[in-house]
Parts: structure tokens; C-alpha cells; sequence
């Protein structure tokens, strides 16, 4: 969803590398910077790497297949909800109210301690990384905990991650499990859900109730019992869909 808005696409070693050379020439993959042990290892070259994309996805602009959704959700008695493994928050700069958007891999907008002295989490709005391009490391100052002073890391499930603070997660998936209960019939758009981190597809797949729409460049493929496919980008295909509405 977010590529076609200009953000990285960080499928395969390529792509992320094309985003990242720095990293490249340190031969270090999305997995290894997506680790919370960096943090502890090599804080400026992680918060290298996720401050510049803190930096890009506050940068970026929605592209127009967020304002069809919104279009499409007006539409319904209930609306729509948003379950999301983006970390990016464009669905909320796209206009989508907070209470209505579940993100179960966190935010890069929230931050917490790397310690977890506590379960709290607090906004990034605080933070301007300023990033060395060559480096890829880190220049200004590093975000730290208000509470014990250790460094703050983002609020993002990452690989092997036993220190990510889910609290404010919790609290979105009781609003989604409140709101499926309301609803009737739901409609599923999937947008980009890849099989490496099957999260999304199994929860389109177990709400959809045949009524699945999965749109995606690489792995379209969809059941007859589940609903239908489409291969091809997000905004262009939404696009389509909504000019035959």
C-alpha cells in the first residue's frame, strides 16, 4: 500500500538495499537492522535506519486509493475498520479516525524504553532525526526514556522481539473484536499481504466470509471460497474498481 505513495519497497535483499546502500556495503539485511539487539549493539546505526523512515513516512503524502477507501467506508452503516501491519500511520494521515485503525506490528510515530522500566509509551513528535546519508548512522541526539533515562527505541514488533511493549495494541484489538461483532457481511479489502508474514492474510481469511478482495502485485492467488483476486499495485487497482462502482 505504501509503495504506491513513493515509500521503499523492502521485499528482498534488493530493494531494501536500493533504499539503504550504506547498509549494503556493511552487508546487513532488513532482518538484521529490524532487530531490537541493534539498539543495544549499534544504537546510531538503528536509529539510523529507523529515523530516516520516521522521517520519510511524516514526509510522505497518502496516494488517492486511501481517499477511495474512506469513499467506499462512507457508504457502509458501520463504516470500516483497519487492520494494518504498516507501521507507517498512513492510514491515519490518509484521514481515518485513531479509533478505528488496528496496527499489529505498532507504530514508528510512538516510541518506548529499550529497558522496559514500564509498559508506557509516548509520541516520536519530539524527535527530528538527523541522519548521515553515507553512514546511514544517527548525528543528532538519540531519544531516551523520561522515566529511567535509558535509550527509547521505536514501538514496533521486530524479529525475536520479547521487549515490545503492546500495551496500546491491546486496547485497538478489543475496539476491532467490538466492531466485527456490530457488522454483518463485512467486506475485506486486502491490500499487499504477502505469505513471508502471513498476519494480514489470515486475518482477511478469517473475516471475510467469502467476500475477500485481495489485491496484489505478486501473490494474488484467492480461493473461490474465500472471494476474488486481483494482480496488480494498490492505487491503480482500486482505482479500476472504483470507476466500475
Amino acid at each position: 500500500m505504501g509503495v504506491d505513495s513513493g515509500l521503499p519497497d523492502f521485499r528482498g535483499q534488493e530493494g531494501f538495499w536500493r533504499a539503504y546502500p550504506a547498509l549494503r556495503h556493511q552487508g546487513l539485511s532488513f532482518e538484521d537492522m529490524a532487530d531490537p539487539a541493534r539498539f543495544a549493539e549499534h544504537p546510531e546505526l538503528a536509529w539510523g535506519f529507523y529515523g530516516h523512515r520516521l522521517r520519510l513516512y511524516r514526509d510522505t503524502v497518502p496516494h488517492e486509493g486511501f481517499a477511495i477507501l474512506r469513499k467506499w467506508a462512507d457508504r457502509m452503516s458501520h463504516g470500516a475498520f483497519v487492520f494494518t501491519s504498516n507501521v507507517d500511520g498512513q492510514f491515519q494521515k490518509a484521514g481515518f479516525p485513531e479509533h478505528r485503525v488496528r496496527e499489529c506490528h505498532g507504530s514508528i510515530h510512538a516510541l518506548q524504553c529499550l529497558d522496559v522500566c514500564t509498559q508506557e509509551t509516548w509520541s516520536a513528535e519530539e524527535f527530528h532525526p538527523q541522519i548521515n546519508e553515507k553512514t546511514s548512522e544517527l548525528e543528532s541526539p538519540m531519544p531516551r526514556c523520561p522515566r529511567c533515562g535509558a535509550l527509547a527505541r521505536p514501538n514496533i514488533l521486530m524479529f525475536g522481539d520479547w521487549g515490545w511493549v503492546d500495551v496500546p495494541y491491546e486496547m485497538q484489538r478489543e475496539r476491532l473484536a467490538a466492531w466485527i461483532s456490530l457488522v454483518s457481511n463485512p467486506v475485506v479489502v486486502e491490500l499487499g499481504a504477502g505469505k513471508a508474514l502471513p498476519t494480514v492474510r489470515r486475518f482477511s481469511e478469517h473475516n471475510s466470509h467469502k467476500r475477500l478482495i485481495r489485491i496484489n502485485l505478486r501473490e494474488a492467488n484467492t480461493s473461490s471460497l474465500q472471494g476474488v483476486g486481483f494482480e496488480g499495485g494498490a492505487a491503480a487497482t482500486l482505482e479500476q474498481i472504483d470507476r466500475r462502482l
